[in-house]
């Protein structure tokens, strides 16, 4: 995906204007006309996920630009989300008890490529 037209999609999803399409882990999720654009229908609108990938594309484009490579021409690759170790921490509850309170953080690793113009053969 052109990393502009990225950038519009996130920041539309903050919005809830387009949705995300929920495929694999889609229990419980409910249905939205917005998912019927993608070919589906369930779909949700994570607003904290999207604003951190948007800081990413943010940061990928100014290193792009530092870089000296075209920004106008960067396409996303390749995306990917990893689990990462929980951190632990612990909330007090009634009666002297001692409950877990985990948070989930995650590694993202996303990879841009300018776009490369396409030659035609030569016959």
């Amino acid at each position: 995906m052109h990393i502009r037209k990225a950038t519009k999609y996130l920041k539309d999803v903050t919005l809830k204007k387009q949705c995300v399409p929920f495929r694999r882990y889609n229990g419980g999720v409910g249905r939205c006309a917005q998912a019927k654009q993608w070919g589906w229908t369930q779909g949700r609108w994570p607003k904290k996920s999207a604003e951190f990938l948007l800081h990413m594309l943010k940061n990928a484009e100014s290193n792009a630009e530092l870089k000296g490579l075209d920004v106008d021409s960067l396409v996303i690759e390749h995306i990917q989300v990893n689990k990462a170790p929980k951190m632990r921490r612990r909330t007090y509850r009634a009666h002297g008890r001692i409950n877990p309170y985990m948070s989930s953080p995650c590694h993202i690793e996303m990879i841009l490529t300018e776009k490369e113009q396409i030659v035609p053969k030569p016959e």
